[in-house]
C-alpha cells in the first residue's frame, strides 16, 4: 500500500497547535451548518473538533486493517447514494442543547449539509444512518400464523415478516450537556473519563475548548414500523419498547432472564400499533450486562446460582453489587435523547416495567399514558427470580388484572402453546 501522504512523526493530540478549532460546533443550533460539522476522522487530524473519533469501539478494528496494510490510512468514504431512506426531523427539540447531550441531531444529514466542505477533502461522515429493511422472526410467524397478528401487506407481510425503517446511531456526547445531566462539574466528568479509560484520550483534560466527544462505546439502533411521517403529527398514538442489549436471551434464547420474550412482546405490540394507523418504536441500546459487560453477568450468574440456599429474589440485585461494585451501570439518563431526537412529547403504550426508564423519559418532559408489563405467561421459568425481584425493586406491577386482560392472556398463552 502506498502511503505518501502519511507522516512519519507522531503528533500528539496532548500537544496541539495552537489557535482554535477550524470548524466550530456550536452545539443546539437551528441549522446543521450553524451548528458545524462532527469531525472525528484521523486522516487530517487538524480538521478534528472532537475529542475521540468515528467508529467508536470499532475504531480498533480500523487500525487493525491500516496495520495489516488492508486500508489506507487516508482513504475518504464514497458518500453516493448512501442518504437517508425515510426523513426524520428537524424537530424542535434538535435546538435545545439541554434535550440532547449524548448524540449528533443532525448526524444523518451531514453528507447533504456538508457536500461543498466535503467536495473540497474534508473527511466528514455521518454518525446516523437510516435504511429500511424486514424483521424475519419465528414469533412473529407464529403470531400470523395464530391470528394474533393480520396480514395486511405493508407492515406485516404473508410470510410473518415485519417491515420496519433501522436507523443506527453512533454515540456523540456534548460533555457540558453530559455533566449538566449527572449533576457533576464538567471538570469532574472529563477527569473521570480520562482516568477511567486509563488516559485514552489525553484532550479530555488538555482541551476544554473540545467540547464534544465521541466515546468508544456501542450505540443505539431504532425500528419504526408504520409511516414514519406521521411523526411529526403529535396525534399519533405511539407504541414503545426501550431494550437495553442482553445477546444471550435475546440473541440465543437464554431462559434465565425475561429479555428476548419483553423485547418480542415489543416488536409484535409495535407491529399491532403501526397497523392500527400509529408507530411503533424498538429503541435498542447496547449496554450489555447492565453496562457491565458480558463476562461481568456470567459471574453474576454463577454466584447467584451457587449461594447457599440457590438463587433468590431476595439477594438478586447484591449479588451484581458484589461481583461488580454497582447494581446497574445503564443509568438511563441518556436515554430519553434518543426520543426526543423522534421528536416525541408523548408515548401512548410504553412496553416496559423499568422504573428507571419511565422516570428518565418523564423527566425529559415526556408524558407516558399507559405503562405496559410482561405478560406473565412470557415469563421463562428460570427467569421467575429475576422479574420477582425486579418487582420488589420497583418495577412497575399494575393491579388486579381486568376480566378482559386476563381472558386475552389465556387466549394467547392457548395459541403459543
Amino acid at each position: 500500500m502506498t502511503r505518501t501522504n502519511r507522516p512519519d512523526h507522531i503528533r500528539l493530540t496532548s500537544h496541539p497547535p495552537g489557535g482554535k478549532p477550524r470548524f466550530p460546533i456550536h452545539w443546539g443550533a437551528p441549522t446543521a451548518r450553524e451548528r458545524g460539522p462532527v469531525i472525528g476522522t484521523v486522516s487530517r487530524p487538524g480538521d478534528r473538533n472532537v475529542i475521540g473519533s468515528h467508529g467508536g469501539s470499532y475504531a480498533l478494528y480500523r487500525a487493525l486493517a491500516v496495520s495489516s496494510g488492508a486500508l489506507d490510512p487516508i482513504r475518504r468514504p464514497d458518500l453516493t447514494n448512501t442518504f437517508p431512506a425515510a426523513t426524520v426531523g428537524p424537530f424542535e427539540q434538535w435546538t435545545d442543547a439541554k434535550r440532547i447531550v449524548s448524540l449528533d441531531p443532525w448526524g444523518h444529514l451531514a453528507a447533504d449539509a456538508f457536500k461543498d466542505e466535503i467536495a473540497e477533502g474534508i473527511d466528514i461522515r455521518p454518525s446516523i444512518a437510516i435504511t429500511k429493511a424486514r424483521l424475519d422472526l419465528n414469533e412473529m410467524q407464529q403470531a400470523v400464523a395464530t391470528g394474533r397478528l393480520k396480514v395486511d401487506g405493508d407492515v406485516v407481510h404473508a410470510n410473518g415478516s415485519v417491515g420496519v425503517v433501522k436507523i443506527a446511531i453512533d454515540p456523540v456526547w456534548y460533555l457540558p450537556g453530559i455533566a449538566e445531566r449527572f449533576g457533576t462539574p464538567e471538570t469532574n466528568l472529563r477527569r473521570a473519563l480520562f482516568e477511567q479509560t486509563a488516559g485514552m484520550f489525553p484532550e479530555l483534560v488538555t482541551r476544554p475548548d473540545l467540547q464534544v466527544f465521541m466515546p468508544p462505546i456501542g450505540g443505539t439502533t431504532i425500528y419504526m414500523f408504520g409511516d414514519v411521517t406521521k411523526l411529526p403529527d403529535h396525534t399519533t398514538k405511539i407504541t414503545c419498547r426501550v431494550h437495553d442489549e442482553c445477546n444471550g436471551s435475546d440473541v440465543f434464547g437464554s431462559d434465565i432472564c425475561t429479555c428476548r420474550p419483553y423485547l418480542i412482546h415489543g416488536i409484535e405490540e409495535c407491529a399491532r400499533a403501526a397497523q392500527e394507523g400509529g408507530l411503533g418504536i424498538i429503541v435498542y441500546n447496547r449496554k450489555e450486562g447492565r453496562a457491565l459487560g458480558e463476562v461481568t453477568k456470567f459471574l453474576v450468574y454463577n454466584a447467584r446460582k451457587r449461594q447457599e440456599g440457590g438463587d433468590a429474589a431476595a439477594s438478586y440485585f447484591e449479588r451484581t453489587e458484589c461481583v461488580a461494585g454497582v447494581q446497574d451501570a445503564r443509568f438511563q439518563q441518556l436515554m430519553p435523547d434518543c426520543i426526543n431526537w423522534l421528536g416525541l412529547k408523548r408515548i401512548d403504550h410504553f412496553i416496559s416495567m423499568s422504573d428507571m426508564k419511565y422516570d428518565a423519559l418523564v423527566s425529559q418532559g415526556v408524558t407516558i399514558v399507559e405503562r405496559v408489563p410482561i405478560p406473565d405467561y412470557l415469563v421463562p421459568s428460570d427467569a421467575q427470580v429475576e422479574i420477582a425481584a425486579k418487582k420488589a425493586a420497583g418495577y412497575y406491577s399494575p393491579e388486579a388484572p381486568k376480566p378482559q386482560d386476563l381472558n386475552d392472556t389465556v387466549g394467547r398463552a392457548l395459541d403459543k402453546y
